[in-house]
């Protein structure tokens, strides 16, 4: 039974202030030799566990932006790994570890392709598909950007309330959004279905998010893998990078905003973040954080020079979506190219550039490269699991 918006509003959020949490963001140099307890000790700079209660329902998560293994482009194992055993040591047993279906993307498969189903059944948890939860209709107290006139109602899982929140985003590009992090990573968890009419205002929706999390959660910590990044035309067909950095923040838009800054970008030109800036979300002004770990003039000397680029895939989704949107005489033709049975040939399209064309080919000599770094290394010694049968998920209807 959907659960009401007056008894949605009841929940608590306990003392947690997160504006008194902006702008901190604790950064370290890593190795693979050492990640692991690197991971503990970037935490541990944050001294998280003043504010996470391990009494209390933990959601994490996970970031799956291709079903198959690409470095840079998903959670590495290293990370949910690190993160897991830091949680476990400090008392938290409550936890749930999610993401969700796109309509290019499987759950399950994915979760198995970047190894991360052994480790939690090393630590005795279940992966949850958000296909699979029940979502109940949520009215923000935030005014709304984009969000009630894109998705009506607006849905939000009901295990996300009073839970709090851990994101595992990785530092890559993105065609959409120039660069991808922790609020991008909240795209999976907090929009069910129909995710891709939001690309025609994804910066607006981005903000509109982050707002929805701040009042559901009672904290959110984003903790970014940058060991291994993406240069590019991401998520998926980008060049892998060797950063050798992680980056944890209680604030979704300065983690993204110095990330972003080290990739080469000016943050606050960077509409998602420069709104949330400016609505008081976040900090994404370098220069207003303050940055624990390393030397913060060592951090915001590093430039990457990294340059966004767009898929074929995404260049015609752009070029159509908005077109076809913006001007009245070709709404009809908007309608039937992305809320039809039409749609499923962008979706057949998408798999069979990404998965069958650039994949084996362009894809598969990068991962050849990968595999003799050092995290190459350390990817392999992580167990995949045996070949399995994937459980069913719900589908929704992709348009």
């Amino acid at each position: 039974m959907l659960q009401s918006v007056m008894e949605q509003k009841k929940h608590k959020l306990g003392e947690w202030d997160h504006k008194k949490h902006y702008g901190k963001v604790s950064i370290l140099e890593t190795r693979a030799d050492t990640v692991l307890n690197d991971y503990a000790h970037l935490m541990d700079l944050l001294n998280y566990k003043t504010y996470f209660d391990p009494s209390k329902d933990l959601i994490l998560k996970i970031n799956l932006s291709w079903t198959k293994f690409f470095p840079s482009c998903s959670t590495p194992p290293w990370a949910l790994d690190a993160v897991l055993k830091k949680l476990t040591k400090d008392g938290f047993k409550n936890i749930k570890t999610v993401e969700n279906q796109t309509v290019v993307t499987h759950p399950w498969k994915g979760a198995h392709y970047n190894k991360w189903l052994p480790i939690l059944e090393r630590e005795n948890l279940r992966f949850y598909p958000l296909t699979d939860v029940e979502w109940v209709p949520y009215n923000p107290k935030h005014d709304m950007l984009v969000m009630d006139e894109l998705f009506d109602p607006i849905l939000v899982p009901k295990i996300f309330f009073n839970s709090y929140m851990i994101h595992l985003p990785t530092m890559k590009t993105h065609g959409h959004t120039t660069t991808t992090g922790a609020m991008k990573n909240a795209f999976g968890g907090l929009i069910p279905k129909y995710r891709h009419h939001a690309h025609k205002k994804i910066h607006e929706v981005l903000v509109d998010l982050l707002a929805i999390q701040q009042e559901i959660h009672p904290a959110i910590l984003a903790i970014m893998d940058g060991t291994v990044c993406g240069n590019g035309a991401g998520p998926r067909t980008m060049k892998p990078h060797i950063g050798n950095l992680i980056l944890a923040s209680f604030d979704q838009v300065a983690i993204d905003a110095l990330a972003a800054k080290i990739m080469g970008f000016e943050p606050l030109k960077i509409p998602y973040i420069k709104m949330a800036h400016d609505l008081g979300l976040g900090i994404g002004d370098v220069d207003q954080l303050d940055i624990i770990g390393t030397e913060p003039s060592k951090i915001k000397s590093l430039n990457f020079n990294f340059s966004v680029a767009q898929s074929v895939v995404i260049k015609w989704d752009r070029r159509l979506r908005i077109t076809t949107s913006k001007k009245k005489i070709l709404y009809p033709l908007h309608k039937f190219l992305f809320y039809s049975p039409f749609f499923k040939f962008f979706i057949f399209g998408s798999e069979a550039y990404h998965d069958y064309l650039w994949y084996p080919t362009v894809g598969k000599r990068y991962i050849k490269d990968f595999l003799k770094t050092e995290w190459g290394e350390l990817f392999l010694k992580y167990p995949m699991g045996e070949a399995r049968t994937f459980p069913k998920i719900h589908n929704w209807d992709p348009y």
